[in-house]
């Protein structure tokens, strides 16, 4: 198969290879396991077109007929202009393309050409010969291809570099593959040999080229003028039916009104203008970047260039004292401790080394996710820079501008995954419902007005007019009050958002994923002790490392670490800080200038770094230290590895030796067999059983080593192999205090706690336990996969966890249908192998096991990520909540990812918390719930005083009169606005109940909840309007005239009385507490509002006085008893409005669900669980090997 690969490799320098020239490759390899996109992200279908100028011309044609209106129909679509402007052709020939993404948006971009001269980039110190030709054949065939084609502009054509840019990537026209790939496709087959070639640098020439083909190193965020922002805003059709109904309002002489709302809507817009522009300019502040940069050339000399202008293959030069990082580097010299906190939101300085050199360097191929030890990500600070061999620190670039780690992190911000939530999709589908009724009451209107002989301009208007009364223009504001309070109340707590439309998708959060370390646990770890070995056998464990004899053992604890220091205060990882701490040992690096010749003489070769023992004061009576160590190389840890090394070197010996700690069944297995005791597994399942973090360490003598060079040379698997097994190194991991009771307080509200963790499954089992998301009674379940030898199928088999020791069954669990019967529940537990056999052969039981499966140990970040995407395949809305650093994949992937860590908006997640315990899961989720529940208040109450508006103008209608300019104006601001805008107020309740809101609008609740309330008004405004006509003193209005005309009359004077009261009724049946919120008298400002407006409105229908009656247009009516009566009917429809909505939500909610026990649920998960708990016998089978079956599958990796 490896021939194949390496085909594949040459043929497209790493870009897949698929026949299809409209889709476009992008690449498969994950990107940054600091901010990974969607592993799917690339899979776009682009279609190319070419613009014809009698289209072009046409289409200007048109725009003039119609007065714009084409213009604006292309905004809102700009795919549809491409496809009017052009004709489809092939890619090749494309000057527009239209890009579709996996999410079924349409996007357009135009096609760029430039000359690339005579360079080439074939001369790259990677190429290899017989890939010289084509390294990069952009805009020419072969030869071999072309000779039988016969070109005829074959020298202008010779080297034309076709791209485009979307989303900020460049993408260009790769002839050979007829496709548009990402431009990083074109360094992705580099190996590590290569990129330690690239140490001379690029010529000029080279370097031109490649500007031209890369582009400019920056990563550019647009920021839109406020002209351009006005045109783009005013355009929304929202604003388009706003500056509609200001016309027609104009037209109808409600001058008022119009005015009012015009300056409102100015408001408005000004302020989402100021906010946007704000936005893109503190994000483009944050994007940009330019500094000077050392860069090398092949003669030998070195300039100094703006960052803008490198290009992958410059070769850089950094500092002793740090810079920023302008783009992608490979480390190739030198040692580098960087702060990454800007991408992963961890403030613990990493330590980066070289890139592997020698003899293995060659076929390794680079990636940044494998070697992100070795690589300097964009927009990173590196703190200090030391260089080994008296040269200096020295990078090769390897992406730049949208490519790198910065580049992917901003333009997940600019263009982020579409939140897809039903709520926003039926608010949609309800205007529409709303403008059907319009449409209808139009016909009426039009019917009525007809027939009380109104003139035809009149008639229009009217109808007209009907539109703007039922499509509330206040509703897109509304809809996000509760989501912008939920915000504040957050920021408050010190929990930060960037995304405010999740908010409301946390209140439909069915199960929270959480990292261990650092989430669950405390950060540090402190050293409980070290298992020591003697003649092959453990012995006790000595709790104070510094009491230990001088030895391997102790060597390794005080050496085997990735400690720097910085001004003298030593920084790196806390575990390795701790150990170094409990051995009482001290660092000193080798500063260039002085320290060189002394440790020179001592060791007999040049070292990074010496350890020294403590003073002899503070060493124990009994053992005196003396000689320190040298550190020579340094391995770091990789979570892929699960392990580091250190090459050391003692005064006086030749040799040096080799240290390694790593997750103890790692380090084992590269032991010699005979070193490690037989109670290996026993010992470690002790200290693990019991939540401890165990380390192993082993050492070996590498006599092939004795300087400095040589170290620098070898290749890190020949170091780590045939070890002598030391022992463990044992820590205690505390649990933070809040974990147990936000993991209990989550499982009593049905919300599924599970936890992923890179650590030992035992710990991570024991860990579970004292949480409480495994309770005592509850039993354990392991899940082991082992994949397929060349003579074996895959194997599954779940093991009791009691007895996964491999002892006898005990006597008390009686055998049945060759399966343990085991009393419910249970819970699985599976670690990183197991769960990739799992999803690679044994699919199609992966939902049952993820259904039950709690523990996740030993995941790799990108297994985080796809372990959180197939939970989301089974309809979980999932949260996930880790501290950021090796987390980024899974809290972008999760629908609600949580990160906890220092910054305020770390871009890893959605949302961040700065108090760094999980105590702010359990409040997003309540802010969620209180957000959308009030989101659906406000929005029934917005759609039903659109009715009660339209209703009471219907009725006016049908005796040609109307509502008058300040009534409406009284209605629309003084009392919707204000209701509207502080009803949101109400913050969530204090407990978490099992009950989730409704996240659909268009459900028999709500729809039968707007049904009745709109049938109870409509009754209310009839009967008063009956009432009125049936009255002694009743004088019918003048129906020859219209309104303005005929005001004020009866009519309008009571229903305006009796809407006035109907709006603040349904204010107050809308915005109930219970159970997701706090009662409505906690939100005392909407009380007090409320209180004041009812009091207005009985003032106004009891005692009108002269100034308000006038501005009103209100006739006076004398008959007290009438007044009384009306504000009977008012306190009438208060009580029926409240009966209804309590007799909704809880006979009706009892009713339907007892309809519903027979409907089969939609959501995947509930009905696995429904078909797991009536399985028989029950599932799964115990101590049983399943085996896979084989599927004809070559797998190519």
């Amino acid at each position: 198969m490896s021939g194949a690969v390496l085909r594949f490799s040459c043929a497209g320098k790493g870009c897949n290879v698929m026949s299809d020239s409209s889709r476009l490759l992008g690449n498969q390899r994950p990107g940054y396991g600091t901010l990974q996109r969607d592993a799917d992200k690339s899979r776009m279908e682009v279609t190319g077109y070419q613009t014809k100028t009698w289209r072009v011309a046409l289409c200007h044609a048109c725009s003039v007929l119609t007065a714009g209106l084409l213009l604006v129909l292309f905004h809102w679509k700009p795919s549809l202009e491409v496809q009017a402007k052009c004709k489809p052709c092939a890619l090749g020939q494309a000057d527009w393309v239209i890009i579709r993404d996996r999410f079924g948006q349409c996007f357009t971009t135009r096609v760029h050409t430039e000359a690339l001269g005579e360079g080439s980039l074939e001369h790259h110190p990677g190429a290899k010969l017989e890939d010289r030709r084509s390294s990069i054949a952009i805009g020419m065939s072969d030869e071999e291809e072309s000779r039988d084609t016969i070109r005829l502009h074959e020298k202008e054509e010779k080297n034309i570099l076709r791209y485009y840019l979307f989303e900020g990537m460049r993408y260009i026209w790769i002839e050979r593959r007829q496709a548009y790939c990402k431009v990083s496709v074109l360094d992705e087959g580099w190996t590590c040999a290569d990129l330690h070639l690239s140490q001379a640098g690029l010529d000029q020439q080279d370097h031109n080229t490649r500007r031209k083909i890369y582009g400019p190193n920056l990563i550019e965020v647009p920021v839109k003028s406020y002209a351009r922002l006005l045109v783009e805003e005013v355009l929304n059709p929202f604003y388009i039916f706003q500056v509609f109904s200001i016309v027609l309002w104009v037209c109808d002489a409600y001058y008022y009104y119009a005015a009012c709302i015009f300056l409102i809507s100015t408001i408005s817009l000004g302020l989402s203008l100021y906010e946007t522009r704000k936005q893109s300019a503190t994000l483009q502040n944050m994007a940009k970047m330019s500094v000077g940069v050392r860069v090398h050339r092949p003669s030998g000399e070195e300039m100094v260039v703006s960052s803008a202008d490198l290009v992958p293959g410059d070769c850089i030069s950094l500092p002793t004292d740090g810079m920023l990082v302008p783009c992608d580097a490979a480390l190739l010299t030198g040692e580098c401790m960087v702060n990454e906190s800007m991408l992963t939101g961890e403030s613990v300085p990493v330590m980066k080394t070289p890139l592997p050199a020698g003899s293995q360097a060659a076929s390794t191929i680079y990636s940044p996710e494998e070697h992100r030890r070795h690589t300097l990500f964009c927009g990173t600070q590196v703190i200090q820079a030391k260089s080994y061999v008296g040269r200096e620190v020295l990078a090769v670039v390897t992406r730049t501008g949208f490519c790198t780690a910065k580049g992917d992190l901003i333009s997940s911000i600019l263009y982020p995954k579409p939140v897809s939530f039903k709520f926003y999709k039926d608010a949609v589908k309800f205007v529409l419902f709303l403008a059907i009724l319009a449409f209808i009451g139009t016909l009426y209107s039009i019917l009525i007005l007809v027939k009380n002989q109104v003139p035809v301009g009149q008639i229009i208007i009217r109808a007209l007019d009907l539109v703007t009364v039922i499509v509330p223009p206040a509703l897109p504001a509304a809809m996000t009050v509760g989501t912008i309070y939920a915000q504040n109340r957050l920021k408050k707590q010190g929990i930060f958002c960037i995304s405010p439309p999740r908010i409301n998708l946390c209140g439909k959060i069915r199960l929270v994923c959480f990292d261990k370390t650092g989430t669950l646990t405390e950060e540090g770890l402190d050293v409980w002790g070290v298992v020591p070995l003697e003649n092959n056998h453990f012995m006790p464990i000595v709790h104070e490392p510094r009491c230990l004899p001088a030895g391997p053992l102790l060597y390794s604890l005080a050496t085997c670490h990735t400690i720097s220091l910085l001004r003298t205060q030593p920084i790196g990882d806390p575990v390795d800080l701790k150990m170094v701490e409990s051995t009482g040992w001290r660092l000193e690096m080798m500063e260039e200038e002085e320290g060189e010749l002394p440790a020179f003489q001592q060791f007999g070769t040049k070292v990074l770094a010496v350890m020294k023992p403590p003073p002899e004061e503070e060493q124990p009576r009994d053992r005196k230290h003396q000689s320190p160590v040298g550190i020579l190389r340094r391995f770091p840890f990789s979570s892929s590895l699960q392990r580091m090394s250190v090459l050391v070197k003692l005064p006086g010996e030749a040799s040096a030796h080799v240290y390694i700690k790593g997750a103890p069944e790692m380090v084992a297995s590269l032991c010699r067999k005979e070193t490690v005791p037989v109670d290996f597994s026993q010992m470690l399942r002790h200290y693990t059983t019991d939540g401890f973090r165990v380390l192993g360490l082993a050492c070996k003598p590498l006599s092939t080593v004795t300087t400095f060079e040589e170290a620098l040379q070898l290749p890190r698997d020949s170091v780590e192999s045939s070890l002598t097994f030391l022992g463990f190194l044992v820590m205690k991991n505390v649990l933070k205090p809040e974990s147990a009771p936000v993991i209990h307080l989550l499982r009593n509200a049905n919300i599924r706690p599970v936890m992923v963790t890179g650590d030992n499954m035992l710990t991570a089992v024991n860990v579970a336990k004292s949480c409480r998301m495994v309770e005592p009674e509850e039993r354990v379940i392991f899940v082991n996969a082992s994949p397929p030898s060349h003579d074996k199928p895959a194997a599954l088999k779940f093991i009791l966890a009691e007895h996964s020791q491999g002892e006898e069954q005990p006597e008390g669990l009686h055998r049945q249908d060759g399966c343990f019967v085991q009393p419910q529940p249970c819970h699985f537990a599976l670690n990183g192998k197991s769960f990739a056999v799992v999803c690679e052969h044994f699919a199609d039981l992966l939902p049952k096991i993820l259904i039950r499966a709690t523990v996740f140990a030993r995941m790799s970040p990108d297994q985080k990520t796809q372990l959180v995407c197939s939970l989301q395949e089974l309809n979980y809305c999932v949260g996930m909540c880790g501290d950021g650093a090796n987390d980024c994949g899974a809290l972008k992937a999760a629908d609600v990812g949580i990160s906890l860590s220092e910054a305020e908006a770390s871009v890893a997640s959605p949302f961040t918390s700065r108090v760094a315990n999980i105590e702010c899961v359990p409040t997003v989720i309540r802010e969620g719930r209180c957000s959308l529940v009030t989101s659906f208040g406000v929005f029934k109450y917005m759609a039903l005083y659109s009715l009660v508006q339209f209703v009471s103008v219907l009725l006016l209608y049908t005796i040609n009169t109307n509502l008058s300019d300040f009534q409406f104006l009284f209605f629309d601001l003084i009392i919707t606005t204000t209701v509207a805008v502080l009803m949101g107020r109400t913050g969530p309740a204090q407990e978490l109940g099992v009950e989730r809101p409704q996240g659909a609008l268009i459900s028999i609740l709500v729809l039968g909840s707007l049904l009745l309330q709109t049938a109870l008004l409509i009754t209310v405004q009839v009967l008063s309007y009956f009432i009125t006509i049936s009255q002694s003193w009743y004088v019918p209005l003048n129906s020859t005239v219209t309104a303005p005309q005929n005001l004020p009359n009866y009519e309008n004077t009571v229903l305006f009385c009796v809407t006035g009261f109907q709006y603040l009724i349904l204010a107050v049946a809308m915005s109930k507490g219970y159970p997701f919120r706090e009662p409505l008298y906690t939100n005392v400002l909407f009380l007090v509002v409320l209180i004041l407006l009812f009091g207005l409105m009985i003032w106004l229908t009891l005692y009108p006085l002269g100034f308000p009656k006038t501005l009103l247009k209100l006739q006076g009516i004398d008959d007290l008893n009438f007044k009384l009566l009306l504000l009977g009917i008012a306190a009438l429809n208060f009580f029926a409005a409240f009966v209804l909505e309590t007799a909704l939500d809880h006979g009706l909610l009892s009713c339907l669900r007892k309809l519903r026990r027979k409907k089969v649920s939609k959501k995947l998960f509930k009905r696995l669980e429904k078909e797991l708990s009536q399985q028989q016998p029950s599932w799964p089978p115990l101590n049983e090997p399943l085996f896979a079956t084989p599927k004809m599958s070559i797998a190519v990796r």
